[in-house]
């Protein structure tokens, strides 16, 4: 594998591309069995360029999407958020089942809660007629750029902390990009179990007259400081809270059928 096309970024190339350098290498199997092999050269790359593109690989379908998966060996977690979605196969899921006239903005997967995923994994396997990119943003960048610029701002967001709230149906509405319904966000209908697991999830849960449910969270600090600088040693950066390991996850902004990692 080789790199091939991406952007140099402050120095960086942000993604990383990889590609087969020959014909024989594009096969599903050879691709999972080299993830296998070159994990940690892997994951380190992820974690230097931020994200890792891989580009003409024999990847077709959500069956062998799930294999690269599974040869990541990285943890499952349930998702837990706004979008609605649909179970394609094992650990793969679609990414929102929304309108598609609808832009998903920049964001990063679930990291209000307690339990996130530190690296999110995405597969088109019908590209859309137009439209459909995945942009994303290194967020570490953007804290830097908060920290240079508004300094006083984020003194004062840190001091106070912040608080989300997020209302929901009890049902999936998939007429819009965030009408997930509370019963299939919390895997219940029982309004007392699904307290408890929002309380789980450093969640507090307020009833709504119309079965729906405004869920809270925090206040919370914005920032948090890393133990581990970029290059590997110690040191006091300083990340956003929605960083996750300095790397946004990518979504797409259009395109239903778009197989992602739970």
């Amino acid at each position: 594998m080789d790199s091939l096309r991406q952007k140099t970024v402050d120095g960086e190339q942000i993604p990383l591309v990889l590609h087969p350098q020959q014909d024989d290498q594009r096969s599903l199997g050879t691709l999972v069995a080299s993830l296998k092999e070159n994990k940690a050269w892997f994951e380190e790359k992820l974690l230097r360029n931020s994200a890792v593109l891989l580009r003409g690989f024999d990847v077709r379908d959500a069956e062998g999407f799930n294999d690269v998966v599974e040869a990541l060996g990285w943890d499952d977690i349930r998702y837990v958020g706004p979008a609605p979605r649909t179970h394609v196969y094992k650990r793969v899921w679609t990414a929102n089942e929304g309108p598609l006239s609808e832009f998903i903005y920049y964001h990063h997967e679930m990291v209000l809660i307690k339990e996130f995923p530190t690296q999110v994994i995405l597969f088109c396997e019908v590209p859309p007629p137009e439209g459909g990119e995945t942009p994303f943003v290194p967020s570490f960048r953007v804290t830097e750029r908060m920290l240079e610029e508004f300094p006083e701002i984020v003194e004062e967001m840190e001091e106070k902390g912040l608080r989300y709230t997020f209302t929901a149906v009890s049902k999936n509405d998939t007429s819009s990009m965030r009408g997930r319904g509370w019963e299939d966000a919390f895997g219940t209908s029982d309004k007392l179990e699904a307290e408890r697991r929002a309380k789980a999830l450093g969640m507090e849960v307020e009833w709504l007259p119309n079965g729906g449910a405004t869920t809270i969270l925090g206040p919370r600090p914005l920032t948090a400081c890393s133990r581990r600088g970029r290059d590997g040693g110690c040191g006091s950066t300083r990340w956003s809270e929605c960083t996750a390991r300095r790397s946004a996850p990518p979504r797409w902004p259009t395109g239903r059928r778009s197989p992602r990692m739970s």
